[in-house]
């Protein structure tokens, strides 16, 4: 306690703005816990950049510690082109202070003499991937928590490429901030280095989503689609995309459309909760809608509802949609032939269906740890092949490679367009889904999230790694666990023969356990909530689509042996 007590202290010098230095000295006299949890760590990035809760103090999202990481950022960019006149882009989404902190951020590089390319209004993060390139800047900025609570606010680093910082560039990033003091800022803001853009960059990205997703669909006039932003940034995007790839039925749930950081319509403003889609599955319900889409508030991650065989709206995983739309894809591009060594993605705790469907087209898949910086940096290692599109279960995807991030907006059109077509030729979005599972295999998956706050919550979440570690699964739903992959010491062990193989990616604090029968365990502390992921896979064989129903209930009766087994029912 007493480093907490010493780190808060450094806070009230006259560095420190007033009504910085008065809350710090109230937490110190008379909100110990308090003190504890803003002062007893710094800031780290994770999966998705660097997220938390908005307030003072060193563990905390504020003026401070975005100004040291965007100093950090500036040291390195100057180190790593000497010679080159720096350029960085910068957007910010619905969130509270996304604005302010947005500028402070600009401020800050300007002051370093960067030159600096500010959204004038809140953007997409795709948006933001594809203006790195277009813009030609070594660096991009998204002020951002994704689908976190209100209190959350976050800080995403692009590189050259589009896509989010990764090693080596992250530790070398990481290594600059920490050799910073707050002090090392420089605040003063150059403003001849800060530039307000706009619509030229709206417009080149909104022609490319169009490029990218539209596929000419039949039966686009017939197409009815619900669309909610969730007061989020994809209304500035969507919509017109949708307009322009020929959509005109297309309804907005206006309760929602109004960009609003306290989400006041929903819980969580997260697609993969379906309370968050409840407005808009009403709306379909009300005009009969053949598709519901939602999106996070910065706009990379999508839910997607259809009609299901009894003609109600179902939310489809991320898996689901991400399978669906890579068929998609990979029988457009085979319809001109292979070309090229093409290939899809997907991550470790993604459905093993990807590897099935890449094997049946003759692709390759390549798989990354979870998110979507890895997928961009396998375009960026591989320019030799072309990336046909993938994604996640935590409901993102990727069209190509002009957006090297997750891309809500493309994604929509894309999924638009499979329903369209479905639909003309007498099918459905959720047919052509089972139509999958008859040809490339049966996967069902399930996630368990706990979430677990605070110190106490990080160190609860710490001790459950190690004790399955310690205490591996020895079998899942009866059948015997055959091989353990540890990538925190990036080895896979075959239980069977005893051999020990490395794994070829880098490490990260995530376990699977795979069994003879297939099923798998995977997992892992979130990198951007304070919560612990159980990912769960089962399969088996469709060998008739009238037999869906039967071959759902029994793999869902499957999860649910497991998760009672493992106490996470």
């Amino acid at each position: 306690m007493n480093d907490i007590l010493t780190t808060a202290q450094s806070w009230l010098t006259d560095f420190f703005d007033p009504a910085v230095k008065k809350e710090v000295q109230h937490l110190i006299a008379s909100d110990p816990e308090e003190l504890k949890d803003r002062f007893y760590k710094h800031m780290e990035f994770g999966t998705g950049g660097m997220r938390g809760i908005m307030g003072v103090g060193t563990n905390r999202i504020n003026k401070y510690t975005l100004g040291k990481s965007t100093q950090g950022l500036s040291n390195y960019l100057k180190k790593s082109y000497p010679d080159t006149p720096l350029k960085v882009v910068i957007a910010y989404d619905c969130r509270h202070n996304s604005d302010t902190l947005a500028r402070t951020v600009a401020e800050v590089f300007s002051a370093n003499n960067i030159e600096v390319f500010l959204f004038s209004e809140l953007r997409t993060t795709p948006e933001l991937s594809f203006a790195v390139r277009y813009l030609k800047c070594q660096a991009g900025i998204v002020l951002t928590a994704s689908h976190n609570p209100p209190e959350y606010n976050g800080y995403k680093v692009y590189w050259t490429d589009g896509g989010q910082i990764v090693p080596p560039q992250d530790g070398a990033i990481i290594a600059e901030i920490n050799g910073l003091s707050f002090e090392d800022v420089l605040f003063e803001p150059k403003e001849e280095f800060i530039q307000l853009i706009d619509k030229e960059v709206d417009e080149a990205f909104i022609e490319a989503s169009v490029k990218n997703g539209n596929f000419n669909a039949r039966g686009k006039a017939d197409f009815s689609i619900v669309f909610t932003s969730l007061h989020g940034t994809s209304i500035t995007a969507i919509p017109e995309v949708l307009k322009r790839a020929g959509y005109s039925r297309v309804s907005i749930i206006a309760e929602q459309a109004k960009p609003d950081g306290d989400f006041p319509t929903v819980v969580s403003p997260n697609p993969e909760e379906p309370e968050a889609l409840t407005l808009a599955m009403k709306k379909a319900e009300e005009i009969g809608a053949d598709m519901v889409i939602g999106t996070d508030p910065d706009s990379d991650r999508l839910g997607i509802a259809v009609r299901n065989l009894e003609g109600k709206m179902e939310l489809l995983n991320g898996n689901q949609t991400m399978v669906l739309m890579t068929k998609f894809l990979l029988d457009q591009r085979k319809t001109t032939g292979f070309k090229e060594q093409e290939f899809i993605a997907s991550t470790i705790v993604s459905t093993p269906m990807m590897q099935s469907l890449a094997n049946t087209y003759g692709v390759e898949c390549k798989t990354s740890l979870t998110g979507f910086k890895w997928i961009a940096k396998m375009i960026a290692d591989h320019p030799q092949q072309h990336f046909v599109g993938g994604g996640e279960e935590s409901f993102g995807f990727m069209v190509g490679d002009f957006v090297r991030d997750k891309d809500a907006v493309t994604s929509t059109l894309l999924a638009c367009e499979i329903g369209a077509q479905a639909k003309a030729d007498g099918s459905s979005f959720y047919k052509e889904l089972i139509k999958c599972y008859k040809d490339f295999g049966f996967y069902k998956e399930k996630l368990v999230s706990l979430t677990k706050k605070g110190i106490s919550g990080a160190e609860e979440i710490s001790q459950m790694m190690k004790d399955y570690k310690a205490n591996p699964v020895k079998s899942l739903d009866g059948s015997p666990v055959i091989t353990v992959d540890d990538y925190n010491t990036a080895t896979s062990t075959n239980l069977l023969t005893g051999k020990v193989s490395t794994i070829a990616l880098p490490k990260s604090n995530v376990l699977i356990y795979t069994a003879e029968d297939g099923t798998r365990m995977a997992a892992r502390p979130s990198g951007t909530e304070p919560k612990i992921k159980f990912y769960f896979s089962v399969n088996t064989t469709l060998d008739m689509v009238s037999n869906y129903q039967k071959t759902n209930q029994e793999l869902e009766e499957k999860l649910a042996r497991i998760l009672k087994q493992l106490k996470l029912d």
